[in-house]
């Protein structure tokens, strides 16, 4: 359900390193402040919270109506918690690019330190970015993912992003594991951008027979499949023109290739959709052609409801609406450094007043 909407100007510019160094010890104290104060768990709560992330942005002193938001403020987050991740009992894995394929190797490697077994997590990460490329269709290419979990295991959140090469917007897709029931199911939290038009939706929950169908077309023989494919080429080539709901069109399936997936899937036989799309190989085109088949042939609907619960008109990064004030960012990070010291000995004033701050969150 869209719960609200932000209607922001688009601007350019990046952050200065003076200013990201200034984030990130900011960040340290904020996290150190909510973990004495609320645990590591509420952390995760408010991160899945796109407004209070977004809000978590302005604190931060980055620009506030930014697609950079994500990829900055949790890259400060990121960096503010090395070294400490034991005591915060709080790790972060992942970012932007290159650095969010290496998201399963840092958790692993969390769990080597803890003496702990994350392979559920590592799974969990992995099927997340799965669902945001492959089950949900949108149009927008994932190019940042960010994993939160505490340090027993039992907690994680997703932030993650993908970007519209055509319109030049971004969306971002915000998880949290104690709000799941299913991984496959309407699993977010909330997602972040404007709607489009054209969409591809199989964790919809409408979208039930449409994923029982597909995941029984995956374990049907191969050369079935490419038959029933072929006769939409066929009938699309010759007859009939594809309405542009559908988002996608036959002559994006490479048949060798969907071949090739399809033996494997018929050999190991997918008992669910989560588990074929959990499959290696198993991509978007790869769902795109068992779902038309699935329409098409078989007559099963699938969903073309965008998700979108929050929209934000994405920019870049800049000094509006004013530029940061270096002198009382630094003051800032003194004083809820002296807060966390404080609060450790006894209840201050200062920590009811830095209290105070959280009726923005509880009554937004």
């Amino acid at each position: 359900m869209k719960t609200g909407t932000i209607n922001l100007p688009l601007h350019g510019g990046k952050a200065p390193a003076w200013l990201f160094t200034r984030m990130r010890n900011l960040s340290r104290e904020i996290l150190m402040l909510m973990v004495s104060e609320y645990g590591a768990v509420e952390v995760l709560e408010r991160i899945s919270d796109p407004l209070w992330f977004q809000a978590l942005g302005c604190v931060l002193g980055f620009d506030w109506h930014s697609s950079g938001v994500t990829t900055t403020v949790c890259g400060a987050l990121k960096e503010a918690s090395k070294g400490l991740e034991k005591d915060l009992g709080l790790y972060i894995a992942g970012g932007k690019g290159g650095t969010s394929r290496k998201t399963p190797s840092e958790i692993e490697k969390a769990g080597e330190e803890l003496g702990n077994d994350f392979s559920n997590l590592v799974y969990s990460s992995k099927m997340a970015a799965k669902v945001d490329s492959s089950a949900l269709q949108d149009g927008y290419q994932l190019y940042h993912h960010c994993f939160f979990f505490t340090k027993d295991g039992k907690k994680w959140a997703v932030v993650q992003q993908g970007m519209n090469e055509d319109n030049h917007m971004a969306r971002r897709y915000h998880w949290l594991s104690s709000k799941l029931t299913d991984l496959v199911i309407e699993p977010h939290s909330a997602i972040c951008c404007d709607r489009v038009a054209a969409i591809l939706n199989l964790v919809d929950k409408d979208s039930e027979d449409a994923r029982r169908i597909i995941s029984e077309l995956s374990c049907e023989s191969p050369e079935k499949v490419l038959k029933d494919l072929k006769k939409i080429k066929n009938y699309g080539e010759k007859h009939y023109s594809l309405p542009s709901r559908h988002f996608v069109t036959t002559a994006d399936i490479d048949t060798k290739r969907f071949q090739k997936i399809l033996v494997s899937t018929y050999d190991q036989k997918p008992q669910n959709f989560e588990k074929l799309l959990s499959m290696k190989g198993v991509g978007p085109k790869t769902i795109r052609a068992l779902a038309l088949i699935s329409e098409l042939i078989y007559g099963v609907k699938y969903s073309i409801k965008d998700p979108v619960r929050f929209s934000f008109a994405h920019g870049g990064k800049d000094g509006i609406p004013y530029p940061v004030d270096r002198e009382n960012y630094d003051r800032s990070i003194e004083i809820l450094h002296r807060a966390v010291r404080d609060s450790k000995i006894e209840r201050t004033e200062k920590i009811k007043a830095i209290k105070r701050l959280s009726v923005f969150y509880n009554n937004k």
